[in-house]
């Protein structure tokens, strides 16, 4: 009995992470080119297009990890690749940066889909003179 107990603790376990049945170890150590043939058609279409700004975004990256600043970027744009997993980058959303911290499952999407640049409309009382009632109301 006390081994039934022991195999199903070690049953459980994390689930480890894929990605089009790659490691995320296998794609870190692609080159940015070789990761956009795992990717979606208009994903890959797009990093191949503009792979020199996704490395000349990872070499400045690098840089400001080694001098212990943090990443900020307007480039809402940029395909997330697997060599950013694991960076906690600031994504401007129109008047401020959002902080988005990257994980696995954000392969292949964009910067900007993890930094909502419209918030959510809180409707309080109507004013006066907005209704039939508060119309006879004096507005100031």
């Amino acid at each position: 009995m006390a081994e039934k107990e022991e195999t199903k603790t070690e049953e459980v376990w994390k689930k480890q992470f894929t990605y089009r049945g790659k490691t995320l170890e296998e794609l870190q150590a692609l080159d940015v080119r070789e990761f956009a043939k795992f990717l979606k058609s208009r994903a890959r279409r797009t990093l191949l297009r503009q792979f020199q700004d996704v490395e000349n975004f990872l070499n400045r990256s690098r840089k400001k990890i080694e001098n212990k600043k943090s990443i900020k970027t307007h480039k809402r744009y940029l395909i997330i690749v697997p060599k950013m997993v694991g960076m906690k980058i600031s994504v401007h959303r129109g008047n401020s940066f959002a902080p988005v911290e990257i994980v696995g499952e954000m392969l292949g999407h964009r910067l900007g889909e993890f930094a909502v640049t419209r918030n959510k409309v809180a409707h309080g009382a109507a004013g006066i003179g907005a209704t039939k009632g508060t119309r006879a109301q004096a507005k100031k």
